[in-house]
């Protein structure tokens, strides 16, 4: 794997031993938000703090800013409470939904299908985006804290893709869920996506954008991209492996999974009150919940538990 793909891989996890020094600053970001309600105290975990310090270069008056802002916004917006039935109709086509896989290093994986959609609400596409990111995040294993992004741009069109939407996404990537994002894979992106990718390049921080790779099927060079982070053969057809495709039963399934994770949510944050101690002070921050999943087995052995990561 080129050494570009292994530092962005392992960020998840290396960028999670901090100094003494930076403690300090988490602690002091933690003294300056004050008193918190339940909910906004479990997301407020000395990894959750840390990746708002990342994302401002450890500093502690613009990391505070941005954390409080978040906080607000989930209070208002209250990502955990959404569930499938608000979703459901979105989702039904196949646009985006997180596959029983991880990459090789444990990171979650969402795979989305422009022109599987069937809605032009901003307002829908935008809930069911922050639905399967809180679910993606739900599913990461220890030792990881980011998720990865694979475009499937076949039958792609550019009335598939909204400025708008994307713009709004972005807007959410980058203030309400940093340092979430390790890879956006571009799978068979025509050359007109290069056109709307410039314009929206201006709303988007050069941190984020550098983790745009383009992938295409007939180029080996760019497709050992897939082969270096995935098991290939629990990756997908559509992007190389010798996997199953998602087809419209599997989305069936899927929502099948989601529901039974709405369950495991809702048991998380009604438990907000004895968890304070493991919210604040557990490595890594995760809360396993006790139930199967069915997530394929790959080269990460811890990948299958459901833990929690605010």
């Amino acid at each position: 794997m080129s050494q570009d793909l292994k530092k962005t891989a392992s960020n998840g996890h290396e960028k999670m031993l901090i100094s003494q020094e930076q403690h300090a600053k988490i602690n002091e970001v933690r003294s300056l938000i004050g008193p918190l309600s339940d909910k906004a105290s479990v997301y407020c975990s000395d990894a959750s703090i840390s990746r708002y310090l990342r994302s401002r270069n450890w500093n502690v008056k613009k990391a505070t800013k941005m954390l409080k802002q978040s906080l607000k916004w989930r209070k208002e917006y209250k990502p955990e409470e959404i569930r499938w039935e608000e979703v459901a109709e979105e989702a039904e086509t196949g646009i985006m939904y997180r596959p029983n896989y991880h990459d090789k290093y444990g990171r979650s994986v969402l795979v989305m299908r422009p022109c599987c959609q069937n809605s032009k609400s901003t307002q829908v596409q935008v809930k069911y985006f922050v639905y399967v990111m809180e679910s993606a995040i739900l599913n990461l294993p220890p030792h990881q804290e980011q998720v990865v992004w694979m475009v499937d741009f076949k039958g792609f069109k550019l009335s598939d893709i909204s400025f708008k939407v994307t713009r709004e996404i972005a807007h959410l990537l980058q203030e309400y869920y940093p340092e979430r994002l390790g890879l956006a894979i571009m799978y068979n992106a025509p050359m007109i996506f290069q056109s709307f990718l410039s314009m929206v390049k201006p709303f988007v921080e050069a941190e984020t954008f550098n983790k745009v790779k383009f992938v295409y099927s007939n180029d080996h060079n760019t497709q050992k991209i897939m082969e270096d982070l995935f098991d290939m053969n629990n990756l997908e057809s559509a992007f190389g492996g010798n996997g199953v495709t998602v087809t419209g039963d599997d989305i069936n399934k899927f929502a099948e999974r989601m529901k039974e994770e709405d369950n495991k949510k809702h048991s998380f944050w009604t438990q907000t009150k004895s968890l304070p101690s493991v919210a604040h002070n557990a490595p890594l921050d995760s809360v396993r919940l006790d139930a199967d999943s069915d997530a394929s087995n790959n080269e990460k052995k811890d990948c299958s538990p459901v833990p929690i990561k605010p």
